[in-house]
């Protein structure tokens, strides 16, 4: 027995040693990978985070600039002095890119600005020139269009560049400050203001400005579109129209009037500017619609004039999937390797895949009343979505295709009217 007893000993102690030894490590590491994925998150997630003390630490930093003189504009006063401007809540906040619900004389805006601080965006030179003389409007100017040339890809003449200008500087007469040459300045370096500003006069389609203090310009408050929701866009949120207890016809009547409305868009963004104007990005989270039904766009940082887009595209490339950018589509050239600077799709056939077809998908029939053309207007839905499937969308198959769901829609609006 003792022999047994000494045989089992030695095949039963390494299994009672090692267990314990093997759970220690495997708690070590576990610890381990706690602590570090605990760093990461703190470092990447919460130091990025959209907080109400990070907030107004920024907009604290905006005044205390204002108060120094180192910056200026519409706004200042309001947000730092009388105080008729009060933050609200962070909204968005990513490398820098903030984006904020302010209250305004009782009014909800929303501040916005590339980067958080005033001094990361890069400062004029000219105004190094300006302790011993004063810039000459012409430099100005040059220097404005420039900068535009840079963000939009698009040629100016010096006569319209004041427009991108914040409105209390657009009939200044006499010399600039050196606070507002740097504000003006840190706006210009802001792609997505010098396009609202730009388009300001031009469409409705667009945000509309309300000021700036600083590099943070003010825009109107809207609702974005969810595409959870059933109507991608709350209608229960407009005024001064409420649509709580409305009918299922009202809001079959408010969905075909945001339809048109993205229908306009389309033709507008195509046909009325000096190059046509490609949304990269479209999703109802970049829309919004006012009280009226118009639908606007609210987030352009993936709109592109012509010139700028075709940069974008002509890139290297092995097959057609090297040349998608994001929903801009285009083609390799398999000789040359290299992408087709001409876009293969449309806004349009982009609006009619990726808000059109939810919108009037038979699926969600249920939530709505039955659409009286339901069957005609999914159908040209769907061949609108794919346009491009055998190559290029010209631009008579687009005006044809645009003028077939605009019929639909007015038609299904008198029958819903009936």
């Amino acid at each position: 027995m003792s022999g047994f007893g000494s045989v089992a000993c030695r095949h039963f102690r390494p299994k009672t040693v090692r267990k314990p030894a093997l759970l220690c490590v495997l708690l070590w590491v576990a610890c381990w990978f706690l602590v570090n994925i605990s760093i990461f998150i703190h470092k990447n997630i919460f130091t990025e985070y959209c907080t109400d003390q990070k907030s107004k630490g920024i907009l604290g930093r905006l005044c205390l600039g204002y108060q120094q003189g180192l910056l200026t504009g519409n706004l200042c006063k309001d947000l730092c002095v009388t105080q008729t401007m009060v933050y609200k809540r962070c909204l968005y906040y990513d490398k820098g890119k903030k984006v904020i619900q302010a209250d305004w004389n009782g009014q909800p805006i929303i501040l916005k600005s590339k980067l958080e601080d005033f001094l990361s965006y890069d400062s004029l030179f000219l105004l190094d020139e300006q302790e011993s003389r004063s810039i000459p409007e012409i430099d100005i100017l040059v220097f404005t269009a420039l900068e535009i040339k840079h963000s939009l890809g698009l040629e100016v003449k010096n006569v319209t560049a004041p427009q991108l200008w914040t409105k209390h500087l657009k009939d200044r007469r006499g010399s600039f400050s050196r606070a507002e040459l740097a504000s003006m300045w840190s706006l210009l370096q802001q792609e997505e203001y010098v396009f609202f500003q730009l388009l300001q006069d031009l469409s409705k389609h667009v945000l509309k400005m309300i000021g700036s203090c600083g590099h943070f310009y003010a825009v109107e408050y809207l609702t974005a579109g969810h595409a959870w929701h059933h109507n991608l866009f709350s209608l229960e949120e407009l005024s001064p129209y409420s649509w709580r207890g409305s009918s299922s016809k009202a809001l079959w009547q408010a969905t075909n009037s945001i339809a048109l409305s993205f229908l306009d868009l389309a033709r507008h963004f195509e046909n009325d500017f000096s190059h046509p104007l490609h949304l990269c990005d479209i999703k109802p989270e970049n829309f919004a619609i006012r009280a009226d039904l118009t639908v606007v766009a609210i987030d352009v940082d993936m709109a592109f004039f012509e010139p700028k887009m075709r940069d974008i595209l002509e890139q290297n490339c092995t097959n057609d999937e090297d040349c998608n950018f994001f929903d801009c589509l285009s083609h390799c050239n398999l000789k040359t390797q290299r992408c087709r600077a001409e876009r293969s799709n449309n806004n349009l056939q982009v609006i009619c895949d990726k808000i059109f077809r939810p919108l009037f998908s038979p699926q969600l029939s249920e939530h709505r009343v039955r659409h009286p053309l339901q069957s005609q207007l999914y159908r040209a839905v769907k061949r609108c979505a794919e346009l491009s499937k055998h190559g290029n969308v010209d631009k008579r198959t687009t005006e044809d295709t645009l003028s077939e769901l605009y019929n639909l829609l007015k038609a299904g609006q008198r029958e819903i009217m009936k």
